[in-house]
């Protein structure tokens, strides 16, 4: 059983990295081949320059992922199968350690493992293809600044949760799975509420809209949606990126909305306006708690399964690892689980899409089509986002419609 599970592992990790490779080579091939024209519901705003550059940012992208998919399916199979989770368990053993200090060490020490493999790779996506293409505005020591409040956060939140999790594991019985997502869940309640209120700020400024005209705007429009929010935040977006956007965060009565100011920039009041509507029609559907519902129940399914493989000696056998210990079953699940939900992305995208179409047919409904339509095509553009990707590539990666889908579906309003 451990040799076939062995050989099924080293299989995905070559099936998906290849698979994902294949995508991004179409997408590619796909975004290069309509790159000379502007698809003709664009044409009146998106310049065959703006439509080039972003051609050329979506291929640079693609060409580093591409780099990235390889790094991370080697890194995979040495930290698992290659022995690496091994070598770290048999130099810990060295030390009198505990079963759960050795442990939290053991899964820290991965996890900055994974980040220091891939860190070079952020570092070039910002400072050289960001930089190229005029989005970045990040500098070395914002880089150092966020990279130290990373790691303390992760400090002070992260060892204490993943501690108490090793010692639910170990102590609560049969029945340690459910303890255990009862305990993340509630983790995860706690964390929408906390963050943006006491994390957020440490990286960004968040200020009061002062724009009281558009307040006055917004409000309105709030007040005609049924929603209650904590207040409109303009955050400081621009620090870092030229990228613009706008979200929700919190909940309940922390629920903030929340503008970066590059937004704010590009946009007129009545196409802010309507990027707003389209994040009210999100809540009036209800998809953040279907979001939050659909994570719980995930998490529950999986850390049931982990509940089967933890007293599996193949489990761990298969994959490089002689202990059969809490750290080890628990770190392995959350190494190798993405090989298999690889093949489930399609339908969470498909049903993220179905989201954003809904939220857009309630925009639709509060402000005027025109106005969203015109605000998406900005947003296209000045996010150097492509208007033509690969149909299949779009299908497993993309959580928002295609650009002419989506403009399409605006028109028929």
């Amino acid at each position: 059983m451990a040799l076939t599970f062995n050989y099924l592992i080293i299989f995905l990790i070559i099936f998906t990295a290849l698979a994902q490779i294949w995508l991004a080579r179409r997408h590619v091939a796909h975004v290069t081949n309509h790159r000379s024209k502007v698809p003709s519901p664009f044409k009146d705003i998106i310049k065959i320059k703006d439509h080039q550059k972003a051609a050329d940012y979506t291929v640079a992208k693609s060409n580093l992922n591409v780099l990235g998919l390889i790094v991370e399916a080697i890194f995979l199979y040495l930290i698992t199968i290659g022995g690496g989770i091994q070598w770290i368990n048999e130099y810990l053993s060295g030390y009198d350690l505990t079963t759960m200090i050795a442990g939290t060490i053991l899964i820290v020490s991965v996890l900055v493992l994974s980040s220091i493999v891939e860190m070079p790779l952020g570092l070039y996506k910002t400072f050289a293809i960001d930089e190229k293409f005029g989005f970045n505005r990040m500098t070395l020591g914002i880089f150092i600044s966020d990279l130290i409040k990373q790691s303390i956060i992760a400090l002070i939140i992260g060892l204490p949760v993943l501690y108490f999790s090793l010692w639910i594991i170990g102590n609560l019985g049969d029945l340690w799975w459910l303890w255990l997502w009862i305990f993340i869940s509630a983790f995860n309640f706690i964390m929408l509420a906390v963050y943006p209120i006491f994390i957020a700020p440490l990286f960004n400024k968040f200020e009061p809209m002062k724009n009281k005209t558009l307040v006055s705007q917004i409000e309105k429009l709030l007040k005609k949606c049924g929603f209650e929010s904590n207040g409109l935040f303009v955050m400081n977006g621009s620090l870092r990126s030229n990228h613009g956007n706008a979200y929700f965060t919190g909940f309940g009565k922390s629920k903030r909305i929340v503008f970066f100011d590059t937004l704010l920039e590009k946009l007129n009041g009545k196409e802010i306006e309507a990027v707003l509507a389209h994040e009210l029609g999100h809540f009036h559907h209800n998809h953040v708690k279907k979001r939050i519902i659909l994570m719980f129940v995930v998490s529950f399914v999986g850390l049931y399964l982990l509940g089967l493989l933890k007293e599996s000696a193949w489990f761990y056998e298969g994959l490089g690892v002689t202990g059969m210990t809490d750290a080890n079953a628990l770190l392995l699940f959350l190494l190798v689980s993405p090989l298999f939900v690889f093949f489930i992305r399609p339908i969470m995208a498909y049903y993220s899409r179905l989201n954003e179409f809904e939220a857009d047919e309630y925009a639709c409904q509060f402000a005027k089509a025109s106005d969203l339509k015109q605000s998406l095509v900005k947003l296209y553009r000045d996010n150097a986002s492509t208007l033509t990707p690969d149909p299949l590539h779009s299908s497993f990666y993309d959580s928002h419609p295609p650009a002419l889908l989506r403009i399409q579906a605006i028109d028929k309003r």
